[in-house]
């Protein structure tokens, strides 16, 4: 057995990921999640993460060396959200400290960590692009930063090794994610192939002109394992994107193409999704009815807010990855076949027609 692991999140885009990886390389997984679902080889352990007693009566008799943070909860307001999300770190660990086993916690982040939290994405001082690690915090409050801290806290308290991940934009597959612009998008897409209405860049012109890049759910899941069990990699983090750069101007027509649909001609106008699709529950539903698919619920599918914070941004966002390179950590994707991968994936699912 290559080891035991809990993954906190194990039903979203991140966790599902890495507990399918981390099965396939015969590690003993635990998935952990208010709703588990059923993960072929993970032992499904459901509990609140906010409740310490609901944890330590889920977690007794789990005895793992490895624990990934893949999960967060969404507040209004930032100080709401750095109380509850870093009281769930905290909570998870202690439940997990009276068996003494933990080796190594990987936390997930993202670039927030650089362009600041919901409240204040991408406005006031950004530091220059490419985000490198070395650029650290800004001065304002942040969940990730509570976070981070509340795993420092109890590494140096308990011995454990930790690791941060901060990939860009997640490409992956989860119904009911908080954060998922692939499954978004796809969910447009058919929208506008069902109705005839124009696929239209809902963005802004800086990131329709600018590059950026992305991170595949898969690559996110091996940098994770790479990191959790590779010394050289112990009590640091990292940035993680699937390598390539990209301008959307040049990837919306490749989404559209794999619609069999036209994309639209940008001209500049912001066109937020979450305007666009505020009345589709209904169609979406009907739609789902007529092909047999298994969520006529659009909201669990699409997170138009999301999607638009990412492609509204007025700044270019990339992403330096050099300090994993020098580590040996060269794994690589393509994003357009991320996208169509999961595209794929969706429609063998019957998540879309």
């Amino acid at each position: 057995m290559a080891g035991s692991a809990l993954i906190v999140g194990a039903s979203g885009i991140v966790g599902s990921a890495t507990a399918e990886l981390m099965v396939a390389q015969g590690w003993e997984v635990a998935g952990l999640a208010r709703n588990p679902g059923d993960q072929p080889g993970v032992r499904p352990v459901a509990a609140d993460l906010q409740d310490p007693d609901s944890l330590g009566r889920a977690l007794a008799g789990l005895r793992p060396s490895h624990v990934v943070l893949a999960t967060w909860a969404r507040r209004p307001t930032e100080a709401e959200m750095i109380a509850i999300n870093a009281a769930m770190v905290r909570n998870v660990i202690a439940a997990l400290a009276p068996a003494g086993t933990i080796r190594h916690v990987a936390l997930v982040t993202g670039l927030k960590h650089y362009l600041g939290p919901f409240e204040a994405y991408g406005q006031g001082r950004v530091p220059q692009t490419p985000f490198r690690e070395e650029q650290g915090r800004l001065d304002i409050d942040n969940f990730y930063y509570a976070q981070e801290d509340a795993v420092f806290e109890a590494a140096a308290r308990d011995g454990f090794n930790w690791s941060v991940h901060r990939p860009h934009t997640i490409i992956g597959k989860a119904v009911g994610n908080a954060m998922n612009m692939g499954t978004t998008l796809a969910v447009y897409a058919t929208l506008c192939r069902e109705t005839g209405r124009p696929f239209r860049f809902p963005g802004s012109a800086a990131q329709w002109n600018g590059l950026t890049d992305m991170t595949d759910a898969r690559i996110l899941a091996r940098h994770i394992l790479w990191a959790s069990t590779n010394q050289q990699a112990a009590n640091e983090a990292f940035n993680v994107v699937n390598g390539d750069v990209v301008r959307w101007s040049w990837m919306w027509g490749r989404l559209a193409d794999w619609f069999g649909i036209e994309a639209a001609p940008f001209d500049g106008t912001v066109s937020p999704l979450e305007e666009q699709m505020a009345g589709d529950a209904p169609l979406w539903a009907e739609i789902a009815a007529r092909h047999g698919l298994a969520e006529p619920d659009l909201a669990r599918l699409a997170s138009a807010w999301h999607t638009d914070a990412d492609l509204g941004r007025p700044i270019e966002v990339v992403t330096d990855m050099s300090k994993s390179r020098r580590l040996g950590f060269l794994d690589y994707q393509p994003t357009d076949d991320a996208f169509f991968d999961l595209f794929a994936r969706l429609r063998a699912d019957r998540l879309i027609p």
